[in-house]
């Protein structure tokens, strides 16, 4: 390994040498292409020579940013002097308990705990939550597990699922202790307070009971990191014995499962994002094995609620059968054993262009449909009484008074008369109301806020100001943009600015409050997140017209949306940062190629920066997954094409590029470390300008990073004082800051 020296930017003395890795050219050819691949040879996980390598990166990474120092730790004092460290959640109602979670000041993890509830017979008042106090212990409280002693003298910590039987009495919870999200699970007998013999390794996120209490269903991954069993362990036996109850073998295909809303089926999930498949298991007739609602030869794209209808038995799915965005029908599963195209099916939620059917799931009394309309996410609820009738009721949704906001159900209990629902803003710290549903005598049913999340430091959401814009894309389709600015910020074309941006998956960059984000906003930057294609803000059109052979769009969206920022009058061009993560670290190599100049700086968190390589090797994590996002590139050579002109390591050229920050993990499964370590490495040998390109490099994370709420505080600080600095807006505004 060699070394290259760079100007320090703060005093001009040289800083250390950024690590050159040794080049071994290895040959990639498919379709009749070569690409030959110079770096490859840092996938080796396990050699000497490649972590020393990681090692160099991460010292090189720290003389670069050393003056940022003060800064990283002012904005992690911001952060911190903004949260109530000692803080609860609002406790949820499960069965005859109410569980929540206790932070405590100096702890990086939470604490879960219980406490019994009450049977009045009054069900609004059984299900008003106990007034909990932060660092008050509630009469009968019971800790179910305390994170913090968990972890201790661990290198990373986090739980992957938790179950509690339905009288209570078992508790099982599953560990990650490396960042390989991969978990242990271990039982516990709440009783006695005493630990099972039962230790089952290896498993995937999810764990349920059944509702007698003597099995517990998971999922195990394959070497590709893929769920492909659901598994059933009867408590008292080994593991060993633990029955497959159903094991997917196509290598696209994605397996989950979860109980019904009213515990009377295990539902199988299987799918990818074009199709699926959904299999019940009855509990009361477990021996006869698996049914399948509709075949994933069908192709089409839904989910499956079976319930029961004023005592008959009924599927509420959630389906794109000829609607896009999707809908919702009644099936009697009598008319599953006809042909797809003879089976009588009932409209309950017809189909919209402008509106998209995300689910919907059943109470006793209610259906619960998400959807998401005008970019935002909403709830709507309908009364099961004349469902799929002529005399089936309109929706209820909910009202609020932002114009930017995001509600969504945050948990529903099939016996409860409410709804836990979430809401935030962008300057609405998340809040957690009850909905109690609508009945007679109160037909628009009734929001009871439960709790503000606290913000402390003087925080007042009229500092701060949300609007949406519009930027224009090349092809004129109009691009939402979310604006977000101290109001104190003068519009004079000086100021800095951040373009942030995903677009993929069909997930949505939906409003949310952050308080980390208020350090760059406190220091004048303008803040716009673009919600490009690739993302599902504006129904399921604009996923497609982001994905496959149309992937580019979110790329040139982005620029779009940039070039919006540098005209819009309230910064100056030249102090523009972009950031993204993971498939949006994908985003930013590309626009890096793209448009090098219109960027001051670019941070790119576990990029999925080297995708091409990745996604022509169906043994490594979880490529088979990504040919319906992408297209598969080893059969299809107009895939392999298309992708080979945009996917950032291949396209690295010579080209001026502004300052970098790669930040991965070293156990990270999802984007192996290997991508941005090759990345850097091409950009820092082909790059004409003088900028620095560094790799931070998290040797005890995953894909989230590190563990443990403190250091994650001190990760984003990592990455907002990287951009404030880059743009020069490390000073506080005016009256600014935390009070």
């Amino acid at each position: 390994m060699t070394q290259t020296s760079v100007q320090h930017p703060a005093d001009n003395t040289p800083a250390a040498a950024a690590p050159v890795a040794r080049k071994v050219p290895t040959e990639r050819i498919h379709h009749g292409d070569t690409f030959v691949d110079n770096y490859e040879w840092l996938r080796e996980k396990e050699s000497a020579e490649v972590v020393e390598h990681l090692k160099a990166e991460n010292a090189y990474q720290e003389s670069v940013t050393a003056h940022q120092e003060p800064l990283r730790e002012a904005i992690f004092q911001e952060i911190k002097g903004r949260t109530q460290e000692t803080d609860l959640s609002v406790p949820n109602r499960k069965d005859g308990w109410w569980y929540y979670t206790r932070s405590v000041e100096g702890k990086e993890y939470g604490i879960q705990c219980r406490v019994k509830a009450q049977n009045t017979g009054n069900p609004v008042a059984d299900w008003t939550p106990p007034a909990v106090e932060a660092g008050v212990e509630l009469s009968g409280e019971e800790v179910l597990l305390d994170c913090n002693v968990e972890a201790e003298g661990k290198p990373f910590f986090a739980v992957g699922g938790t179950a509690v039987t339905v009288d209570g009495n078992l508790y099982a919870y599953a560990v990650d202790n490396a960042g390989d999200e991969r978990f242990t699970l271990r039982f516990k007998d709440l009783r006695t307070g005493e630990m099972l013999p039962d230790v089952i390794e290896n498993i995937f996120y999810g764990v349920s009971f059944s509702p007698d209490g003597t099995r517990l269903f998971y999922t195990v991954v394959d070497d590709a990191w893929r769920p492909y069993q659901v598994k059933s362990h009867v408590l008292g036996t080994p593991v060993a014995e633990d029955e497959v109850l159903y094991q997917e073998d196509d290598v696209a295909m994605w397996l989950g499962f979860d109980l019904s809303s009213d515990r009377r089926h295990l539902v199988l999930s299987i799918g990818c994002s074009e199709y699926s498949e959904t299999r019940l298991l009855r509990f009361d007739d477990y021996d006869a094995g698996l049914s399948t609602v509709i075949s994933r030869d069908e192709r089409v794209l839904y989910e499956a609620e079976p319930f029961l209808l004023a005592g008959t038995e009924k599927i509420l799915v959630t389906h794109n059968r000829n609607a896009i965005n999707s809908m919702v029908s009644l099936v009697d599963p009598a008319e599953l054993a006809k042909p797809l195209a003879e089976q009588a099916w009932t409209t309950v939620v017809e189909h919209s262009d402008q509106v998209r059917v995300n689910g919907a799931g059943v109470t006793a009394t209610h259906v619960i449909v998400s959807i998401r309309k005008d970019t935002i996410e909403r709830v709507q609820v309908l009364a099961l009484a004349g469902l799929g009738t002529a005399s089936q009721g309109d929706p209820v949704e909910p009202a609020f008074d932002e114009e930017l906001y995001t509600a969504g159900v945050a948990g529903s209990d099939y016996e409860a008369p409410v709804i836990r629902m979430g809401y935030t803003s962008y300057f609405t710290p998340s809040r957690v109301y009850d909905f109690v549903l609508p009945t007679a005598a109160s037909p628009a049913g009734e929001l009871l806020l439960r709790k503000e999340s606290p913000v402390l430091g003087g925080y007042s959401p009229a500092d701060y100001v949300a609007t949406r814009e519009w930027a224009t894309a090349a092809d004129g389709t109009r691009i939402p943009l979310s604006v977000l600015r101290h109001a104190s910020v003068a519009r004079d074309s000086s100021a800095a600015g951040l373009v942030y941006g995903y677009g993929s998956y069909e997930l949505s960059m939906d409003p949310g409050f952050g308080i980390p984000r208020l350090s760059l906003l406190d220091r004048g930057i303008v803040f716009v997140i673009a919600h490009i294609r690739g993302g599902g803000e504006l129904g399921r059109h604009w996923y497609e017209d982001g994905k496959k052979l149309n992937k580019k769009n979110t790329f040139t969206d982005f620029v779009a949306a940039t070039d919006w920022l540098a005209s819009s009058g309230w910064v100056s061009p030249s102090r523009i940062a972009a950031m993204g993560g993971s498939a949006g670290g994908l985003l930013m190599g590309a626009v890096a190629n793209l448009a090098p100049e219109k960027y001051a700086a670019i941070v790119a968190a576990v990029p999925f920066v080297d995708a091409l390589t990745t996604i022509l090797d169906p043994e490594l994590p979880l490529s088979a997954l990504e040919w319906e996002e992408w297209g598969n590139p080893i059969t299809d050579p107009e895939v392999y094409a298309y992708m080979k002109s945009y996917t950032p390591y291949e396209n690295v050229g010579a080209l001026a590029y502004p300052k970098i920050a790669a930040v991965t993990s070293f156990n990270d499964t999802r984007v192996l470390y290997v991508e941005p370590a090759k990345w850097v490495q091409a950009l820092r040998s082909a790059s004409t300008g003088t900028e620095p390109i560094v790799m931070k490099i998290e040797m005890d994370g995953g894909h989230g990073g590190a563990s443990g709420r403190y250091v994650q505080w001190r990760e984003r600080a990592w990455d907002y004082a990287f951009v404030a600095d880059s743009v020069g807006a490390v000073e506080l505004l005016p009256g600014a800051g935390v009070k």
